[in-house]
């Protein structure tokens, strides 16, 4: 997904759109490292290393599922996959 462009002002600065800075979950003073890779791309960084935030915090979501099956675990699997692995 592209984020819309991005003007350049006279003092050589531009915003990084709301989008990136979110997933990349940058604050006001965050130091930033920029490259230019082999194809001429640039590419941002973290300057601490700190990894991007992911898209989907798993945290919030483990346990909250409300399946309620009565059978088997390769039960359930056939049922999904629409076969089974089990060579019965």
């Amino acid at each position: 997904m592209s984020s819309p462009a991005t003007t350049l002002t006279s003092k050589g600065q531009a915003t990084i759109p709301k989008r990136i800075r979110e997933s990349m979950n940058l604050k006001p003073g965050s130091r930033l490292v920029f490259d230019v890779n082999e194809a001429g791309d640039i590419v941002l960084r973290r300057e601490d290393g700190t990894p991007p935030r992911s898209r989907i915090n798993l945290d919030k979501v483990i346990g909250s599922a409300q399946i309620k099956w009565h059978g088997t675990t390769d039960e359930y699997m056939e049922l999904i996959r629409g076969y089974s692995d089990d060579p019965r």
